[in-house]
């Protein structure tokens, strides 16, 4: 295994009192519309049709002025050890724990968006040290993607998922491990689905929970529940991708708003929550009120809206229809999950999968919303996968 050098620095987050007041100060002055015009008889999913409704972002918004704590945040991520290094000219940041066990296993999870390194905070522990020795041990590396948290705004275009996976490489060498294990949903996936199709000598195997087949695959030879699946994503991404247009198309526009207000970065972000979570009506029903909020707040203090956003003018639609995955790999998919892959069509692309996992509950945030169930499957599948190598 290859020693650390010295490019890896310390980094410490810390908000001034003054920029958290700034954001009670325009909490406290946001200016709402009207409320949404939905059936005033409206109850679960029926209620957002429109979007956050009114009554809740008002909830929200107070809970965020008066009794959020920031600092509590900060300290979580200090306490697992916070670093930069700079790769291919661009500052990165990323958590790093190193676990105490002599068999643990290097683990880069990769967060997605509306995410973060928020996703992963409080399980990274659990993972490095979880006080049972059946279990398996890993040490864990959750990077900020680019223009995301306190990585690096890039300054012009380049930054899709083919760099940040070779980025990855760059990183974890510098933290001395050549080979490694790899984990992410959203975007986090399909830089995973990279790293494990591109750098297999570097690359122990993946686990994703967005496994991308290639295109043009038929449903013919699927079963119901598999067609369904496959109706459900191509429903979603012909009905509900307009954030990702957007994103995709007019970064710049839709950043000024997500930089310049609060309310107006918590409601887009929130939306998602609501939207992707495996929920009869709030989010909040599955994952606490303040988890969202470290994923806003870092989002507002970082001032990242905008720079968070080009990830989908960099990379939409981009993943190599060609690009194939030999190493193991475990594919887990949650039903709440936005991007369903019938099996059959996840094999054209990941040729080795060798745990596959559907479980009966858990949308597109499980490790905010089923954190014990997303690190017992994280930990099986992983294990599947290490266990495929010998």
């Amino acid at each position: 295994m290859p020693r650390p050098t010295d490019d890896v620095h310390a980094f410490e987050a810390r908000a001034t009192d003054a920029e958290l007041d700034d954001l009670r100060t325009r909490l406290a002055a946001a200016r709402l519309p009207e409320t949404e015009t939905v059936d005033r008889t409206a109850s679960g999913r029926r209620r957002w049709d429109q979007g956050v409704p009114l009554a809740d972002l008002v909830d929200v918004v107070h809970h965020w002025r008066t009794a959020y704590d920031w600092r509590a945040f900060e300290a979580r991520l200090d306490a697992i050890g916070q670093f930069r290094t700079t790769v291919d000219g661009l500052g990165i940041h990323f958590l790093h724990r190193r676990s105490p066990r002599a068999d643990a296993v290097p683990l880069v999870l990769t967060h997605g968006w509306p995410g973060s390194v928020a996703e992963f905070a409080h399980i990274v522990e659990e993972l490095a040290d979880p006080g049972d020795d059946d279990a398996p041990a890993f040490h864990v590396v959750v990077p900020s993607l680019p223009g995301f948290g306190y990585s690096d705004k890039p300054t012009a275009t380049g930054w899709g998922i083919e760099r940040i996976a070779a980025a990855w490489v760059e990183l974890t060498g510098r933290l001395g491990y050549d080979r490694f294990l790899a984990h992410g949903g959203d975007w986090g996936g399909s830089v995973t689905t990279v790293l494990g199709g591109r750098f297999p000598e570097h690359v122990l195997g993946v686990h994703t929970l967005l496994a991308e087949a290639p295109p043009g695959l038929t449903t013919d030879g699927l079963t119901e529940d598999e067609r369904r699946w496959a109706q459900e994503t191509r429903d979603f991404r012909r009905h509900r991708t307009a954030y990702a247009k957007q994103q995709a198309t007019r970064p710049q526009t839709v950043g000024y708003a997500l930089v310049d207000s609060p309310v107006g970065l918590l409601a887009w972000i929130l939306d998602k929550f609501a939207e992707w979570s495996d929920t009869e009506d709030s989010p909040f029903e599955r994952i606490p009120v303040d988890r969202v909020l470290d994923d806003v707040t870092l989002y507002w203090l970082t001032r990242t809206g905008a720079s968070a956003a080009r990830i989908y003018h960099e990379s939409h639609a981009s993943l190599d229809p060609d690009l194939r995955v030999d190493v193991p790999a475990a594919v887990t998919m949650y039903p709440g999950g936005i991007e369903k892959t019938p099996r059959p069509w996840a094999e054209q692309r990941y040729r080795r999968i060798v745990r596959w996992n559907a479980p009966d509950t858990g949308g597109h945030f499980p490790s905010l919303e089923v954190p014990a169930a997303f690190v017992a499957d994280l930990r099986d599948g992983l294990a599947a996968v290490l266990a495929a190598r010998h």
